[in-house]
């Protein structure tokens, strides 16, 4: 058993001993108490030996108090979107460009992101309900589909919450808008009159 899985399992086992909520500040700190006593029985040999701590508390806390594997990406400002087609195709947007990432996930563990990507939501998924949508604690819209609506694996899509522009001068400065356009929404609105938005959500190229 490699040694991130006995030390998530260890702090687990801390975390219900101590009435700790999971996703509390002391989450870290409790990982990093449990890595030294780790560490200790390691230099005897007794369990194999951790080559960078830190490495391994934060992807110990993202299983235990994030969503696993796909913290990472959800902690990635530059990560626009998520996606995953089957277990081993996981797929970013990242400035507007998509990407197979090389990361490879079981199905297991991808059901167990989920159900704790929709603890916070009250939403459930199962024969009855094989789809749903919801919003994450950073507002990010999970969207997942699972067989069999799908054909074999859970379909899941995470639009992050990315906020660039807050106004119309800020879109101007991201290129989205120019000043001209800018300027004649400005006035539309002022006057009152009636705007309608469309398009696609998001870029692919």
């Amino acid at each position: 058993m490699e040694a991130a899985t006995i030390i998530e399992s260890e702090s687990r086992d801390l975390i219900r001993r101590r009435g700790l909520d999971a996703r509390a500040d002391q989450l870290e700190p409790l990982i990093r108490e449990v890595v030294a006593d780790y560490d200790s029985r390691a230099s005897s040999g007794a369990v194999p030996v951790v080559t960078d701590d830190d490495t391994v508390v934060a992807e110990v806390a993202a299983r235990i108090g994030g969503f696993g594997p796909l913290q990472e990406m959800l902690d990635d400002p530059s990560v626009e979107e998520i996606w995953l087609n089957s277990p081993s195709q996981v797929f970013c947007a990242r400035n507007g460009r998509s990407e197979l990432t090389t990361l490879v996930l079981g199905d297991d563990e991808v059901r167990g992101i989920i159900e704790r990507m929709l603890v916070s939501s009250g939403r459930r998924l199962d024969m009855s309900t094989p789809f749903v949508d919801a919003l994450l604690p950073d507002g990010s819209r999970l969207h997942v589909v699972i067989p069999s609506i799908t054909r074999q694996h859970w379909a899941i899509n995470i639009r992050k919450f990315v906020a660039r522009a807050f106004d119309l001068s800020g879109l101007v400065a991201l290129g989205s808008l120019t000043p001209q356009a800018a300027a004649f929404l400005d006035a539309a609105v002022g006057a009152g009159l009636n705007v309608i938005t469309s398009g696609a959500t998001a870029y692919r190229a």
